[in-house]
């Protein structure tokens, strides 16, 4: 459906050749300031024609608020939002009257509706997740104030260029290759826990890849390039960190916080893949070596001495950093003469037409951080309704010590 969430709801509507596309946010929280510019920082991140790395359509972007605001301030009402779509060109899509494109959603939305935009992606194109992003840009301004909650996404790999071996993920870094050698190295090394910890989107759109490594960066840019010149494609990892995360946010059992995040990810255009944490790297690795002890930090809160699991524990957040990696395909659109059938199974030649990007993980980052800043809300939301109505509820006092955190000594 067109719907995510369930206290924070997020319906978008629209296709890539539309009047507009947009969204509808219901369950913000009345009395927050906002403005249009609060939102377009991230569309304008997201937006088409910013580099000659991405998608030449010239799209500005500009958010229109339609309703659930008052004098700048929100009124707990649906805020409505849209965008409109001003450079269109559905003339350079004819030949998929006759072909469906090759891994794209054509066929399958035919199979599924009977029927189809006539131009573009329609509901499939990256156009829909403006909506996404304008909420996740709410959501956002909501938890930085209340929380201090920060979210950054950055890119970690494109084709088989990655981030230095130190500053990648888990699953990147080096492992020994000995089946029968148990020890490991710390799942995070120094310099990817400081990237986790210091990074900020400043630093990662520095760079038009936005890959926070200038020389890893400027490799990702040939190869971009590469494909683009070559009328192809390329794709690549974007690695995302949620800072200051209340501990305890999870529904057992079926939403459990990586569950959900794992829903938005791979509800992205393009997305094939997620992993947080150790991810598959945590495979190989004994229970003696991957488990994070605990420990007693100087406010004398618990905290994990290693994070191999990502901030969860459970299904539940434990208060450490948040991070896990999406995996997005290649784009399925190129302009490359590609041998296919036509929908009545006869063979031939598609040249397909029309804007694309050659890679989208550049222009994914502020999608991947609006759909964490969604569920980060809405499970906020959900966990915040709990704690309320327990504390309605009179103390209870004769609970045995295995029901309850331990009072301090």
């Amino acid at each position: 459906m067109s719907t995510f969430g369930k206290l924070f709801r997020v319906t978008t509507y629209g296709e890539s050749h539309c009047a507009s596309v947009g969204a509808i946010i219901d369950g913000c929280p009345p009395g927050l300031e906002l403005s249009a510019q609060d939102i377009q920082t991230q569309l304008s991140r997201r937006r088409p024609g910013q580099s000659d790395l991405t998608t030449p359509r010239n799209e500005k972007d500009l958010v229109h608020l339609q309703s659930g605001l008052e004098m700048g301030v929100t009124l707990g009402t649906p805020i409505a939002l849209l965008v409109k779509n001003e450079d269109q060109r559905p003339h350079d899509y004819t030949e998929t009257d006759l072909y469906p494109r090759p891994s794209h959603a054509d066929y399958t939305y035919l199979e599924k509706y009977g029927i189809k935009a006539s131009s573009g992606g329609g509901r499939s194109s990256a156009r829909e997740t403006i909506g996404r992003v304008a909420a996740g840009a709410i959501a956002e301004k909501y938890l930085k104030i209340a929380y201090g909650i920060e979210i950054v996404a950055f890119v970690s790999s494109v084709g088989k260029i990655h981030l230095p071996s130190t500053l990648a993920p888990p699953s990147l870094t080096p492992i020994n290759a000995d089946e029968n050698d148990d020890e490991v190295q710390d799942a995070l090394s120094k310099e990817f826990v400081d990237l986790l910890s210091n990074i900020t989107r400043d630093e990662v759109d520095k760079l038009t890849t936005r890959c926070p490594h200038p020389e890893t960066s400027e490799k990702m840019t040939q190869r971009i390039i590469r494909a683009k010149n070559a009328q192809d494609s390329i794709g690549g990892t974007v690695t995302c960190v949620i800072r200051n995360v209340p501990a305890g946010l999870g529904e057992p059992v079926f939403d459990k916080f990586e569950a959900e995040l794992a829903h938005a990810m791979l509800s992205i255009p393009a997305t094939k893949a997620f992993e947080i944490g150790s991810g598959f790297r945590g495979t190989e690795v004994p229970g003696s070596k991957h488990n994070d002890a605990f420990v007693s930090d100087d406010s004398g809160r618990l905290r994990t001495t290693t994070n191999w699991s990502g901030g969860i524990q459970g299904g539940i957040t434990n208060g450490e950093h948040i991070y896990f990696r999406i995996g997005f395909k290649s784009p399925a659109t190129i302009s490359q003469a590609q041998q296919t059938a036509q929908y009545d199974g006869t063979p031939g030649t598609l040249a397909a037409r029309g804007r694309h990007d050659p890679c989208v993980v550049p222009r994914a980052v502020p999608i991947v951080e609006a759909m964490a800043a969604i569920v980060v809300m809405d499970q906020l939301l959900a966990q915040n309704a709990r704690k309320t109505a327990a504390s309605l509820l009179p103390p209870i006092t004769t609970l045995p010590p295995t029901m309850v955190i331990p009072k301090k000594k």
